[in-house]
């Protein structure tokens, strides 16, 4: 019973220590449109959970102690008891209805997919031990076409570049999206199950090779924004969240503090194998004027890396075009000068 006590304690204590870093309370609120609806069913199916767990740790260590082994004591044997099996089925059956629906209203909400004509941003992220491959859509908003027997070396996701959408298409070392901008992603793995998870979005979703799945989200918070929350001070000057106070580098007292240093994550929650840990990607959330203006300093992958090479099925054309230019440029230089042959 004293062990009993203990552990209960300890189970209270603890939760409200780590409540607003292992639990995601306090500062950790959802960044997205979304996430109130998936945080409030987390909310609810706690305080249901929390109730059934006290109830059934207290009875557990107490009829292990009531019904303890003693000298000269007698068991009862009772076969069943009809109100008992009432009570504890017809209970967790309503709480449970009322768990499920909820919950299935939250998930319809949350995974609905964009609507013909919605003003929206698709990107994919593709997976693949141990990283994340990103890509984007160019000035044309179209992520081409792929086909998995065309990866190679230098073209890891299979793009097929006679589609000309694949043309502009970029691909980024981090995700970068504009606030209040529905985003549409689109998920998929090379290899072996990973999971595209987005905590601070409240998005979760797999990548399962050879079946392509997606989410849709709206960021609510820019990141200077949330480094500013997580800074934040209360009405006596002190921080509100001192541990986000802390310096970064712990031997480095005067070095940038975690808030300061603070960055939305891509990770993934599949363990997939031995570099699990490092499958994490910055994103920046930013205002529409400074995606913008990252987006005019992207280059196309095609333009970086495919342009000109035996890859290239408009090789023949691009290099017709430059010996034409090439003539061209020749017979200025070689025109006397004042003579009009030039134009």
């Amino acid at each position: 019973m004293i062990f009993m006590i203990v552990f209960l304690l300890a189970c209270t204590v603890s939760a409200i220590y780590y409540k607003d870093s292992m639990l995601w309370y306090g500062p950790n609120e959802s960044a997205s449109a979304h996430g109130s609806s998936i945080d409030y069913i987390f909310n609810i199916t706690l305080f249901f959970t929390g109730i059934v767990f006290f109830i059934t740790q207290i009875l557990l260590f107490y009829f292990a102690y009531k019904y303890r082994a003693r000298r000269g004591s007698k068991a009862e044997y009772i076969s069943h008891n009809n109100r008992l099996e009432v009570i504890w089925t017809a209970i967790p059956a309503v709480v449970m209805t009322f768990l499920v629906v909820g919950g299935l209203d939250a998930w319809n909400d949350v995974m609905a997919d964009v609507e013909e004509g919605e003003d929206y941003i698709e990107i994919e992220a593709t997976g693949y031990q141990f990283a994340w491959h990103l890509r984007y859509p160019g000035p044309d908003g179209k992520l081409g076409a792929r086909d998995y027997k065309m990866i190679s070396a230098t073209n890891p996701l299979g793009q097929v570049w006679s589609d000309e959408k694949n043309l502009d298409d970029f691909h980024p070392s981090e995700i970068v999206l504009p606030v209040g901008k529905k985003v549409r992603v689109r998920i998929t793995s090379r290899d072996v199950l990973h999971n595209f998870y987005l905590p601070h979005f409240r998005v979760k979703m797999d990548a399962v090779p050879g079946m392509p799945t997606y989410f849709v989200f709206t960021p609510t918070t820019t990141t200077e924004e949330y480094r500013a929350k997580l800074g934040a001070l209360n009405d006596r000057g002190e921080p509100q969240y001192p541990e986000w106070h802390a310096p970064l580098d712990p031997e480095d007292p005067e070095g940038p503090t975690k808030f300061e240093d603070f960055n939305f994550e891509l990770a993934c929650a599949e363990l997939c194998g031995k570099g699990h840990y490092a499958m994490r990607r910055a994103v920046r959330i930013v205002s529409e004027a400074e995606y913008k203006n990252w987006l005019s300093e992207q280059q196309s992958y095609y333009d970086s890396t495919i342009k000109g090479t035996e890859d290239d099925p408009f090789a023949a054309e691009t290099a017709e075009e430059e010996a034409e230019l090439t003539d061209a440029s020749s017979i200025q230089e070689e025109a006397p000068e004042g003579d009009g042959s030039a134009e």
